[in-house]
């Protein structure tokens, strides 16, 4: 029997991103938050005092209804479809990582976002022959049911694209959904609308910055059950997608490459290091093929409808707190260690540590740890 379709309410979509936008709060913290308090409008509710108790030195700055408003609203305007963390419609395999954005615009077939993907990526100033190549494996791999997704660059991302235009084509932006970069892509990006789907997590009309690359990049990889690298030298992002790729327990894959070209260093180092070697579709195929025979993932629903779970006593958090900060440093350390070190239940240190991270002074790390940012 299928699965009922799971959608959120509009009242739970416009909380949800006045959540997200909201001071300190990114996707692994929204996930605690909803966790905590089951709704985003008892969390929202919730945000000054947890800041306000975790030592923040300000209210925290808390989105407003009409400014969440505008953003849907100008979303809208787009035929720009907004999907929730949770909802059916979301990408399974991106739902599964731990930062999976709360909500991601998507413009164009949004079907494409329930198929197989595979990513793929590399420079911006490649070879012809690496174009040449980085087309020849997007279209094969097209033919073969494999969805293609790209951040829509220049070089090997473009041609990725171009590749798999006719088959299906998914291009990751870094700003908003309606913003091209580089502006030279544009009539690319209409093809992709026109025959894929693009989709972006900053809200509409947003201009690209250096720091939401990265970020991009870990839903490159998030969307695939795969990352094939072409040409990307040791320092580039596209190595940063792989390693994030590798964290998320996505297949890594790499085209070798020539000794003297520096644009070979990063896959060959890829390969060296466990990545697949790919020289063709038929070798991303083979690994990924008892993946593609299975269904594409289990549901995806948030589990967040029934009761918060009671809070910990005054006195027992303000006891906790000392123990916390002071367990914490610099270097990250995993959510497990705190908690064995404090001897400490886990309900009380992760709300501690939600606290301290709503009040600006925590980070959360990839794989479930934590740093101190300031100590007051």
């Amino acid at each position: 029997m299928d699965e009922p379709t799971r959608k959120i309410s509009p009242t739970e979509r416009l909380d949800r991103l006045r959540l997200i936008r909201s001071e300190n709060v990114g996707p692994r913290t929204f996930r605690r938050l909803l966790e905590r308090f089951g709704t985003a409008a008892a969390a929202l509710a919730a945000l000054p005092e947890l800041a306000a108790r975790g030592g923040g030195k300000r209210p925290i700055k808390v989105c407003a209804r009409g400014v969440a408003e505008a953003e849907l609203a100008a979303a809208e305007r787009l035929d720009a479809v907004a999907l929730c963390w949770g909802e059916s419609a979301y990408p399974a395999f991106l739902a599964a990582t731990d930062d999976a954005p709360p909500v991601l615009y998507a413009r164009g077939n949004v079907s494409m976002l329930t198929k197989p993907m595979v990513a793929m990526v590399g420079a911006r100033n490649a070879s012809i022959n690496g174009r040449n190549l980085a087309r020849r494996l997007a279209a094969d791999l097209g033919r073969a049911g494999m969805v293609v997704a790209s951040g829509l660059a220049r070089g090997i991302d473009t041609a990725a694209h171009e590749g798999s235009l006719a088959s299906g084509t998914v291009a990751v932006l870094a700003g908003g959904v309606d913003v091209v970069y580089p502006p030279e892509n544009q009539k690319l990006y209409d093809d992709v609308l026109a025959m894929g789907c693009a989709v972006a997590e900053m809200p509409p009309g947003t201009q690209p910055q250096a720091s939401h690359f990265p970020r991009r990049n870990r839903i490159i990889s998030g969307l695939s059950l795969g990352v094939v690298v072409l040409e990307a030298s040791l320092k580039s992002g596209s190595l940063i997608t792989a390693r994030m790729a590798a964290d998320q327990g996505r297949e890594v894959f790499a085209v070798p490459g020539h000794p003297a070209d520096p644009r070979a260093a990063g896959p060959n180092d890829l390969i060296r290091h466990g990545a697949t070697l790919t020289e063709r579709a038929d070798d991303v195929l083979a690994v990924l093929g008892d993946l593609l025979r299975r269904p594409l993932a289990e549901g995806s629903g948030d589990g967040f409808d029934g009761a918060a779970p009671a809070l910990p006593s005054d006195s027992e958090l303000s006891a906790a707190r000392s123990r916390v900060v002071e367990s914490l440093g610099p270097a990250p350390v995993t959510v497990d260690s705190v908690i064995r070190e404090c001897q400490l239940s886990a309900s009380v240190v992760s709300l501690v540590l939600l606290e301290l991270e709503l009040a600006g002074r925590l980070e959360r790390h990839p794989g479930n740890q934590v740093s101190l940012l300031t100590f007051l």
